[in-house]
């Protein structure tokens, strides 16, 4: 066996042993008041501690192989925060110089996590936000500084999530789902678990979370519509809830408080969603993403409010 073929195989047993493979866990207590399963599906499992860990990886590794890119390369790309870390631990894995440009609103954990792994951070303001970051990083790549991976629009995005969080899913529940409920940001998560899952069970329901109107939670979007990902395929959704900012805040500190699961706000607006469906649908099986980890939140001060006791 040649050193190369030696080290894809290296490659081939991290994803397929690191990577992925999180654990999928039934709400006991904020369920309890309806007779639906709800499942969380606990992304912050994976090493750099979000559902971003199989897109960075797949894109990266799949650029190389198809020798868009090789080690030493820049490689550029707009965040809102778990992406980029991603991404930084596969570059610093791979040999790769890692540029990521985020808001500067973003939380402070997140900005340390992705020094920490070696990449260079470029901030813009809270105006110019994601659209803004977006387009610095086109520029960038025009002027020679280096490779964007473009999230938004890679095919390679949406193919990490239908060859491992779906057939994932699927197996985990044995083929009993009947909801899919996930965050929407780049929708390569929701892109490639609805295309694995309709392919097995096209009844399933696929259901996608954006901010309600004003609204800001870390890591989901609400696109303007010249800036709304490539890889989105709206015949893919069959039914896209707004989620109120106060709602996920409050499910995001009952899932610690109550299961013992700490993560972040769009975590907590995918719980809070699929609560809905669950009073709704008794006899639903619902999945749904914890899409990352609560420590890269622990600065906001979110976990420091006290909210009001239940009927009071």
């Amino acid at each position: 066996m040649s050193l190369k073929q030696h080290d894809f195989l290296a490659d081939s047993f991290l994803l397929d042993h690191y990577v992925g493979h999180t654990p999928l866990v039934r709400l006991q207590r904020m369920a309890q008041h309806t007779q639906a399963t709800v499942l969380a599906k606990l992304e912050g499992n994976n090493p750099a501690g979000s559902v971003k860990d199989r897109p960075a990886y797949n894109m990266i590794m799949q650029a190389e192989r198809r020798g868009e890119i090789r080690p030493g390369d820049t490689l550029i790309e707009a965040t809102s925060g778990n992406t980029g870390i991603a991404l930084a631990m596969v570059a610093a894995m791979r040999g790769y110089k890692m540029t990521l440009i985020m808001p500067d609103n973003m939380s402070q954990e997140r900005k340390d996590a992705m020094r920490a792994y070696g990449a260079t951070l470029i901030e813009v303001t809270k105006a110019e936000g994601m659209e803004g970051a977006r387009d610095l990083a086109l520029k960038m790549q025009q002027q020679g500084q280096g490779v964007v991976l473009n999230q938004f629009g890679n095919p390679d995005n949406v193919e990490a999530h239908y060859l491992s969080t779906g057939p994932e899913i699927w197996q985990q529940t044995a083929g009993k789902i009947t909801h899919f409920v996930s965050s929407m940001g780049t929708t390569g998560t929701i892109m490639g678990v609805s295309k694995y899952l309709k392919e097995q069970n096209p009844d399933i329901q696929i259901v996608g979370l954006q901010p309600e109107d004003g609204a800001s939670i870390a890591g989901i979007r609400r696109w303007p519509e010249a800036y709304l990902p490539t890889i989105f395929e709206r015949r893919r959704v069959d039914q896209i809830i707004d989620i109120p900012q106060i709602e996920a805040e409050r499910t995001m500190r009952r899932l610690a408080q109550q299961e013992g699961i700490c993560a972040g706000t769009s975590s907590g607006g995918a719980v809070w969603a699929s609560l809905q469906i669950a009073q709704q649908q008794p006899d639903a099986v619902i999945v749904c993403i914890i899409c990352d980890r609560g420590d890269r939140y622990l600065s906001t001060g979110l976990f420091s409010v006290q909210d009001p006791v239940e009927g009071s």
